[in-house]
């Protein structure tokens, strides 16, 4: 069973297929229309939702995309919709900037920019009450952020960002500030002590059982794998219920990993992060920045804002998609994971981990417990390149990641690693030996490009040819040494001067607006 807040009533689900869409949940059970279906593949935002849950004693609120979120997910929550928020008949903040400020047209997409737009009210609202400051301005960078992932055919996004405006400028209290001590005791008092599940046993006469099970610690989701050696688990869900909602499939029994403290857990020592692999990327994104900036930049470019508050770096890592942002930047990082099986942990370098196209090394029972990430060496470079047609909310064409270490002019170490040139995530071994123990030149840097044929055989698809990859990928080499000569020293490398320069490849977000 679980037991959520849907605004301030309380819920308990113990029958309902486990596959249902928390969008479905909403609109089929619930009857609440004000959440709309665009995509049901996590792109247009539509159907954004906002989840409360108590971290360190205070109410955090996240947009999510409820068209790619299960039921599970809500367990210990407050789930809030586009009708939560007036009070009577007065509209909330957020609604009436929207209004002022002619921010809708069709309407079909407001109430997901609404939602958006209150997450982000609430987020700013306590950072000013964290910082002690009432008067932190409007930061347009951060709404940008908050608003990527919900699209407009016909407003035009300058009336939505000047709602924004005024929302992020102008904070007053409302009823979820007056209510917040009661919501955060009743979430409190419903949080999980051992593991649990919804099923649809009222109907498997007639239907397959479907079950999901919530454990609450890394034992009983040892136990429940030796029972179901076949159960999916499922983390943030984000790519995992596309085969739900595009592909019609249907899962007989689900293994939720989010109410596994451990799981959601980063610690920081002297030489590693170590990351569990259930934690939300939006929530491992500031510990990563600090210690690899370019890493940083590309998380701030992974999907939209509601994919990050559910997607993990886990998850990302498992289904081991030959485009997924992640794994070329950990790998070229020098990251390990560690795996565990029936109580018993291994650990495997990362780029080992990628065994053929949506193939791992994990055994069956296996799965990922923690990504160890090295702290960056002050001496070395490492960038991270993205290139895909769209600047926010979208796949990549070609990932790059580079770590080298530049002594005396030389290349003492390299990896280099490409998403979407291979059916994996995979280092350039070829390129990485034409640099090693060679002066860090511009001939250098030729001699690698001409490797990274040797490397690869990229494919042609509807978002790159395999010419445009190759160009691309060698083109980022290049981009990278360009680059490279303001951070090293003034003598590392006086007689090797660029003869060329590259159109700008956009690394991270930027103003559209």
């Amino acid at each position: 069973m679980i037991h959520f807040l849907l605004n301030n009533q309380r819920q308990s689900i113990s029958t309902i297929d486990p596959n249902t869409t928390v969008l479905n949940y909403l609109r089929n059970v619930q009857r609440r229309m004000g959440t709309k279906e665009g995509c049901a593949s996590g792109d247009c935002g539509a159907c954004t939702v906002v989840l409360a849950e108590v971290e360190n004693g205070q109410l955090a609120y996240r947009s999510i995309n409820s068209c790619l979120t299960l039921l599970p997910a809500l367990n210990g929550k407050q789930l809030l919709t586009v009708e939560d928020l007036k009070e009577a008949d007065q509209l909330h903040a957020v609604q009436q900037a929207m209004v002022d400020h002619h921010g809708s047209q069709c309407g079909f997409c407001t109430p997901g920019i609404i939602m958006s737009l209150f997450a982000y009210q609430k987020n700013a609202s306590q950072k000013k009450s964290i910082q002690n400051n009432p008067c932190v301005e409007f930061n347009k960078a951060e709404a940008l952020a908050a608003l990527a992932g919900n699209l407009c055919r016909c407003t035009g996004y300058q009336p939505i960002m000047n709602a924004a405006k005024e929302i992020g400028n102008h904070h007053q209290s409302d009823k979820f500030d007056q209510q917040k001590q009661r919501t955060i005791d009743i979430l409190n008092s419903i949080q999980p002590v051992q593991c649990h599940a919804i099923s649809n046993a009222q109907h498997s006469t007639t239907h397959a059982l479907k079950t999901a099970f919530s454990p609450t610690t890394l034992q009983e989701l040892d136990e429940l794998l030796q029972q179901h050696p076949a159960a999916q688990l499922l983390a943030g869900g984000t790519d995992l219920v596309l085969d739900i909602t595009q592909k019609h499939q249907s899962f007989n029994t689900l293994i939720y990993l989010g109410e596994i403290l451990v799981l959601k857990q980063i610690n920081l020592t002297a030489t590693h992060i170590e990351i569990g692999a259930a934690v939300p990327l939006s929530q491992c994104h500031s510990v990563i920045a600090e210690e690899y900036p370019d890493f940083g930049h590309l998380l701030e470019r992974f999907a939209s804002l509601q994919i990050r508050n559910q997607g993990t770096l886990g998850g990302n890592i498992a289904n081991a998609s030959p485009i997924g942002d992640a794994p070329p930047a950990l790998i070229a990082a020098g990251a390990i994971l560690q795996l565990r099986i029936a109580g018993v942990r291994r650990f495997l370098p990362i780029d080992e981990f990628f065994v053929d196209y949506r193939k791992t090394q994990l055994a069956q029972g296996e799965y990922i417990e923690k990504i160890i990430l090295p702290r960056k060496p002050q001496d070395s470079i490492y960038r991270v390149y993205k290139i895909s047609k769209r600047l926010d909310d979208d796949i990549s064409a070609v990932c790059a990641a580079i770590h080298i270490k530049i002594n005396h002019g030389q290349v003492s170490s390299a990896i280099i690693a490409f998403g979407g040139m291979a059916a994996i995530p995979k280092r350039a071994s070829h390129c990485e030996q034409a640099l090693l123990n060679q002066v860090w030149a511009e001939t250098t840097i030729h001699q690698a490009m001409d490797a990274l044929q040797h490397d690869f055989a990229p494919l042609s698809d509807f978002r790159a040819s395999a010419d445009y990859r190759m160009r691309a990928a060698q083109n980022i080499l290049l981009k990278c040494w360009i680059e490279s000569q303001s951070a090293l020293k003034p003598n590392a490398n006086a007689n090797h001067k660029p003869t060329q320069t590259l159109p700008h490849i956009p690394t991270r977000v930027t103003d559209y607006v």
